[in-house]
């Protein structure tokens, strides 16, 4: 996959393009529904299938007090639509100034002058332009007086579930990562270095990995236990692990804190790179009388992570 990033004096595209636009935040399957169903289409007609994305979300730039809460860092975004059948990303730096575009505006300059677009599919929820305050109807007038074929998609489901990236945040916000994962087609990862910690785990046979995620804006899942398969920089293979998010009550109170216990595992990783995908949650955090009892359960813990996993 060809991967543009745009900017205003790069030369136009010449090769006609059918495209989508959208954050496309944690490329689910929905997004993949779309972008696929766009790419056979392309094809057919010999055409480029083009996703327009952005750098960052656009609620970041128009309020500056928000905190998103990702499902994909830019990076592993571009990663995942190198999974999908689309020939081109054109990643758009979403700025003050993009976003005092019109729709109009923005079709004409950027769609129909720079990238060649023939076709635009329109996912069933989005919206963009100037305080996206224009809807498919103006879309499709706008494409009728630049020669931009307008469509609109329909909603992708999973069960009764109409997937979308707000709601495979809240199933991670309810500790649900058996049916996010369902929604995003693999299991949601969290990726970071492994830093140092307060090493009382060690203490009670259960030493632990601290993650401190690469991008602050990641969303982290509902507190609690889970079983996880950790990825370490330098090692070969996923191995079978178990994490805690949360406060570590029966010690004191303290700042939310990722810990992993890889199965089996004894070697040092300090600063090492790590990343954890989410398999199923065990349990929520609980407070013990004191570290037996919390050595107990985490005996237990392990007993189900290995089921699982192993």
């Amino acid at each position: 996959m060809k991967i543009i990033h745009f900017n205003e004096q790069m030369p136009p595209q010449t090769r006609p393009a059918m495209a989508t636009i959208g954050f496309f935040d944690g490329v689910h399957t929905g997004h993949r529904f779309l972008i696929d169903e766009l790419a056979r289409q392309a094809h057919a007609e010999k055409m480029d299938a083009m996703v327009v994305t952005f750098d960052r979300h656009p609620r970041e730039v128009l309020h500056s007090d928000y905190q998103p809460r990702l499902l994909s860092s830019l990076d592993e975004k571009l990663e995942l639509m190198t999974h999908t059948e689309a020939d081109t990303c054109a990643v758009l730096a979403f700025t003050p100034e993009m976003a005092a575009r019109s729709a109009f505006d923005f079709m004409r300059t950027v769609l129909r002058d720079k990238l060649c677009v023939k076709r635009l599919f329109i996912g069933y929820d989005n919206r963009f332009g100037h305080n996206r305050s224009e809807g498919f109807a103006d879309y499709l007038a706008y494409g009728r007086r630049l020669h931009i074929d307008v469509k609109e998609s329909t909603a992708f489901t999973l069960g009764d579930i109409r997937v979308s990236s707000s709601a495979i945040r809240s199933l991670l916000n309810e500790g649900d990562v058996i049916t996010s994962n369902r929604c995003l087609g693999y299991a949601y990862t969290l990726s970071g270095t492994v830093v140092g910690g307060f090493r009382e785990g060690r203490k009670i046979g259960f030493p632990t990995a601290n993650l401190h995620p690469f991008d602050a804006r990641k969303l982290i899942p509902h507190d609690g236990v889970y079983a996880v398969e950790a990825t370490v920089e330098g090692f070969d293979r996923a191995m079978p692990a178990m994490m805690n998010i949360g406060r570590r009550p029966t010690y004191g109170s303290f700042d939310r804190s990722l810990e992993v216990h890889i199965l089996d595992f004894h070697a040092d990783i300090y600063d090492r790179k790590m990343s954890v995908a989410f398999v199923q949650r065990l349990r929520d955090e609980q407070t013990f009388a004191d570290p037996a009892a919390l050595a107990a359960q985490l005996t237990r813990d392990e007993a189900a992570t290995r089921a699982l996993l192993t």
